[in-house]
């Protein structure tokens, strides 16, 4: 694999400076965000089943879930597969969610292999989970393991980010957006980070809610 990963404040650092003498919208936006963060994750089968968990409810509630799934000792594929529906049911999992952490464990993905894998090849894997659709696969790649030229355009604070900082006249549709990032290879999983800080400063600033 000949992707550059991610892997310390100075690669984040390399890939700002670089985003900004490419594109001076980021270049002020760095001057309102300061410093952009790491973000890395481990990876591996808990972040993907807390990745499920996490889908469509606020982060309070996915917190109270996963900490349920902890003391029960079901964050593991094995314990997953032999859990019963009850057991998952009374930690807070929902019948669809139940399904889909089956289904992960099921899979028995290789994630060790993933590391050296394609971003092409990961996402694929991935999205062949029920339950892991394209952006959760893309964030995996993006921060459990590093990638720098990935970035997650289906992301609503990305799309809105954008919008802002590039004075778009509508929020871009995630084709839109794809096609914009691709002038800020090799450094897209930077700018996703950029944009996120942006966005939250823009937001702030404006009132936004």
């Amino acid at each position: 694999m000949d992707e550059r990963i991610i892997i310390s404040d100075t690669c984040v650092a390399e890939g700002a400076s670089w985003l900004a003498a490419a594109e001076p919208r980021f270049a002020h936006a760095l001057t309102l965000t300061g410093p952009l963060p790491l973000r890395r994750r481990k990876d591996g089968f808990e972040q993907l089943l807390s990745a499920i968990v996490s889908q469509q409810i606020s982060v309070a509630a996915a917190n109270g879930i996963w900490t349920r799934l902890q003391t029960a000792r079901l964050t593991g594929p094995r314990k997953i597969l032999w859990a019963t529906e009850e057991d998952l049911r009374t930690c807070g999992l929902s019948r669809q969610k139940i399904k889909y952490a089956k289904a992960l464990a099921e899979a028995r993905i290789d994630f060790t292999a993933l590391r050296d894998a394609p971003t092409e090849q990961v996402v694929a894997t991935l999205t062949q989970v029920s339950g892991i659709g394209i952006w959760t696969a893309e964030i995996y790649a993006m921060f459990s393991l590093g990638r720098a030229d990935v970035f997650a355009p289906g992301d609503l604070a990305l799309q809105e980010g954008a919008r802002i900082l590039f004075d778009l006249p509508e929020r871009p549709k995630e084709k839109a957006l794809r096609q914009l990032a691709e002038a800020w290879t090799p450094w897209r999983a930077v700018a996703a980070r950029l944009l996120w800080a942006y966005y939250h400063v823009a937001k702030d600033r404006e009132g936004i809610r």
